[in-house]
């Protein structure tokens, strides 16, 4: 596959094509709320904002190791392009949120080969969320046995860093009418205890893995009872929502509320309601890099806020 990179650049040059799309995202805290930044500026040492921030953490999505079909034979390829980049960081986040879809069939063989190339990675607090791909094409197993001691073994968990309270969510094992996401009530309860006495000064991430807002109901692009946790979430005054899944940029602000999809790193994917269906979606070898990628966000501290950043492979 073509990655439309030359094939020993420059960091200069690898970070000027990476701007041109996303690699991932980068988050910074910007007036309490996570906004896009360009992450090829932290890349380059520069600061990406008036507030002079660091980054905060790196949101990688839906890398599908195991996938080997047209729309991208080369996934661990694409994967370890992403890889490289973060490590080219002079600015570098302390953590990595995986939004799920690790795998494509749940295998043993393709966690493995997931964990021996996310260990490439020079940043090494890692958080996952489960995608349908990681616990539904199999038993589930495999997905837990690596990454359950954290959620002891349910999945959906919370840990702080920074002053930012930070929650994963899994809306893959409920599935509602019309294949939209499900919580659940143990759940929902377990999320309403977790936010009860915290002060709603306090910045919120929620990670997920299907989108936590319907973006189109027809494809199940969406959770089925989210507004139930929305209702526990509305008072505080900065909350971030992250998922992958769809495998495109799509964000939108709802009064206190910024929801940000992230791209894949593995394949494309039709925008709503074009085409069929939701499907791996075949371009070009040389547009491919383009429309994959990660999001990274950066910290502020005065004023405390958050800013996110998209930035493809190509």
């Amino acid at each position: 596959m073509s990655s439309g990179l030359p094939s020993n650049p420059s960091r200069r040059g690898a970070l000027q094509c990476l701007a041109c799309g996303g690699a991932g995202t980068l988050f910074v805290l910007v007036g309490g709320v996570l906004a896009p930044l360009d992450l090829a500026l932290a890349a380059t040492g520069r600061s990406p904002s008036a507030g002079a921030g660091v980054p905060l953490f790196l949101q990688i999505s839906d890398t599908h190791i195991g996938f080997n079909k047209e729309a991208n034979p080369d996934v661990a390829g694409t994967l370890k392009q992403t890889i490289d980049f973060v490590n080219a960081m002079p600015m570098k986040p302390a953590l990595i949120i995986h939004t799920g879809d690790i795998t494509h069939l749940s295998k043993s063989e393709e966690f493995d080969r997931a964990a021996q190339l996310m260990s490439g990675l020079n940043i090494t607090e890692l958080h996952t969320t489960p995608g349908e791909h990681d616990v539904t094409d199999g038993p589930g197993t495999e997905y837990f046995s690596r990454f359950g001691k954290a959620s002891d073994n349910r999945g959906y968990y919370s840990f702080d860093h920074q002053g930012v309270h930070f929650i994963a969510l899994v809306n893959v094992m409920h599935f509602k009418p019309n294949g939209l996401g499900g919580l659940g009530d143990d759940q929902l309860t377990w999320l309403e205890s977790d936010l009860r006495g915290r002060s709603s000064s306090t910045p919120i991430v929620v990670f997920a893995h299907m989108p936590m807002w319907t973006i189109y109901q027809p494809w199940g692009w969406g959770t089925g009872d989210a507004d139930q946790a929305f209702s526990y979430l509305k008072r505080f005054g900065s909350v971030t929502v992250l998922n992958g899944h769809i495998h495109q940029i799509v964000s939108k602000v709802e009064g206190n509320i910024t929801f940000h999809t992230a791209r894949s790193t593995a394949y494309p994917q039709p925008t709503a309601g074009n085409g069929a269906g939701p499907m791996p979606l075949k371009v070009p070898s040389d547009q491919l890099p383009k429309m994959l990628g990660v999001t990274s966000v950066e910290i502020v501290r005065h004023p405390l806020a958050l800013s996110l950043t998209d930035t493809t492979l190509g």
